[in-house]
């Protein structure tokens, strides 16, 4: 009986239920099939999300009555609010709630949003009345105001809640269905990382192309309405995996760790703590190659569940020599843990802070990656509005041009995965092929040509409407829209490295009780980016605003604007972030999983 028992409690899951709350057992729960579930979620939660985002500048222009750089303000503020609340979403499924409980209720969040954007766009006395920005005719124009704002807001950002409780849970729901203790399990899992971005280009390419198309000829209520029930069969494809997924247990709040290593850093006498007698020390690698499996460092003929090893092994070594100040924290005599009351740390805890701090440089360095890839959705579609947007008898919506890089992405992903991974694995010898920190250079580095790219171009188009005498005119410039393309087409490579090398580098470094807080960094790198476009039209405006003269980026023609000007600005200073990431990514050390040396 005892030896059943045994193998009962070894077939489990440890730290894993099933959506139950009954433990979630190998070979029923887990693995890819689970994860192939939030693949089509993600394909449905996408194109939910960017049916609107992408051809919301056009609705808030053309319907709202805003003016160009009011409407790509209010669009980066509302996709920065969706991505940065994921942070949100993250924090609860690691402190109280599982991942799987977090994405249900989002759903609902964000379908309670889309009904009342979408009741707003099909009534006509909810919206501002019709207008003229020409002279003569029909009333000016006046942006909407009052209940009506305050309807918009509302849809907008229940939305914008809904999408970053998703994003905060749905990665990493995927991501732990696989077994990081095996090297299978890590292929698999970045495998998962790896088509995520996949399908989540799958969502894009439906919602830039036929829900664009529909919100530009039969209605925004019709465009709405697709991201409605969107969202809405996402929730039941998500339920019918139930039986096979397996739930991280939630273990408190992580928020609380960070405080208590933090705090007791600050009391502890300098040089206070004292190494463990052994000697030996926690290894941190320069690069991701080393042995990630936790028996390495378990004594042979020891049966102890991966948990109880990786916790034996941390209370009996030394910190890591990685920001030592942090060691301080630790109190050591003869080889255990002295309790201090409430701040008393363990070796793990002050590990787990480490990694946090040393992330956050890498994180830093995204965000004006992600500023620049906030100008696809905004100045971008600006400018191709204004561009001959026709391929042969058909007629492409502006806010169609993301088609370029999302297929790109598509077509990209499947060959990365299954031709330049395994041929990088064979010629380095090394388990992952290309590190994460080289994914997101690459991506960094693409983004500084495309953001040149997009100076040349505007400037050949601001020529084409000088020399057409067509600088005041409403109508198609003699330009083709392709070539706004390249732009795209670098910004999208650039987004395919850097996310799903952000993805699975903050999960898979961060400790297993904060990994969906982290892998929320990487949509909350998106929401500061988009903050920051925000605040740098601001500041380019006031600074070039002054004695007299006329903005940059202001006005009601974007053919007065000096967009590429602010272009090359945005090129400067990508530049600068990307030598700002190399001086961190040289000296981060990857944590290796817990491998002990000495």
């Amino acid at each position: 009986m005892e030896g059943g028992g045994a193998a009962r409690g070894a077939e489990r899951w440890e730290g894993y239920v099933d959506w139950r709350n009954r433990p979630a057992t190998r070979g029923r729960h887990g693995g890819m099939l689970a994860a192939s579930f939030v693949l089509v979620v993600e394909v449905l939660e996408n194109l939910a999300f960017l049916a609107n985002a992408s051809n919301l500048v056009t609705y808030l222009m053309g319907f709202m009555h805003y003016s160009p750089s009011q409407s790509a303000t209010t669009v980066t503020n509302f996709m920065g609010t969706a991505f940065l609340l994921a942070l949100l979403g993250g924090f609860l499924s690691d402190a109280f709630f599982t991942t799987y409980t977090i994405y249900i209720v989002s759903a609902f969040i964000e379908f309670t949003g889309l009904v009342i954007l979408t009741v707003q766009a099909r009534t006509p006395h909810l919206m501002p009345p019709p207008c003229s920005k020409s002279a003569g005719g029909a009333p000016p124009c006046a942006p909407v105001s009052g209940a009506k704002k305050a309807m918009l807001f509302a849809g907008l950002y229940l939305t914008a809640l809904g999408v970053g409780g998703i994003k905060g849970s749905l990665p990493s729901h995927g991501a732990e269905q696989f077994d990081e203790h095996a090297p299978r399990g890590r292929k698999a899992r970045s495998t998962f990382f790896n088509y995520f971005v996949f399908c989540l280009s799958c969502g894009a390419l439906v919602a830039v192309t036929f829900a664009v198309w529909v919100e530009d000829n039969r209605g925004w209520q019709w465009g709405f309405g697709i991201s409605t029930i969107a969202i809405l069969l996402s929730v039941p494809v998500f339920a019918a995996g139930s039986g096979l997924y397996r739930n991280k247990v939630p273990t408190g709040s992580p928020l609380t760790t960070i405080a208590k290593v933090l705090l007791a850093v600050a009391l502890a006498r300098r040089g206070g703590a004292q190494s463990a007698s052994n000697g030996a020390v926690i290894d941190r690698a320069p690069s991701p190659t080393g042995s990630t499996d936790m028996k390495d460092y378990c004594k042979p003929g020891e049966m102890m569940n991966i948990a109880d090893a990786a916790a034996a092994a941390a209370d009996q070594v030394e910190p890591s020599r990685e920001l030592a100040f942090l060691n301080r924290a630790v109190r050591c005599q003869e080889g255990e843990p002295q309790q201090n009351g409430r701040l008393a740390c363990t070796v793990q805890e002050v590990e787990d802070v480490k990694i946090v701090l040393m992330v956050l440089p890498i994180f830093v360095s995204t965000i004006m990656l992600n500023c620049c890839l906030a100008q696809l959705s905004t100045f971008s579609v600006e400018q191709a509005a204004t561009m001959d947007t026709r391929v042969g008898r058909l007629t492409v919506p502006p806010a169609s041009l993301p088609v370029f890089p999302v297929t790109f992405i598509i077509l990209l992903a499947p060959v990365y995965d299954h031709v330049i991974v395994p041929f990088a694995r064979r010629v380095t010898g090394t388990e992952m092929g290309i590190s994460h920190l080289q994914r997101i250079g690459t991506g960094l580095v693409l983004s500084i040509v495309a953001m040149a790219v997009a100076a040349v171009v505007e400037v050949k188009r601001k020529n084409v409407a000088a020399d057409s005498g067509m600088l005041d005119s409403p109508k198609p410039l003699p330009i083709s829209f392709f070539w706004i393309a390249f732009q795209y087409l670098f910004l999208g490579s650039a987004d395919l490295f850097t996310l799903a090398g952000l993805l699975e580098f903050f999960f898979s470094e961060a400790p297993s009780r904060m990994r969906s807080l982290a892998t929320s960094l990487s949509w909350a790198s998106l929401a500061l980016g988009y903050y920051l476009s925000s605040v740098l039209v601001s500041i380019v405006n006031s600074a070039t605003g002054r004695g007299g003269h006329r903005p940059w980026l202001q006005g009601a023609s974007l053919n007065h604007y000096h967009l590429e000007r602010f272009y090359w600005v945005m090129c400067v200073l990508s530049t600068l972030n990307y030598l700002f990431f190399l001086f961190w990514a040289i000296r981060y050390k990857y944590r290796n999983a817990g491998v002990i040396k000495g």
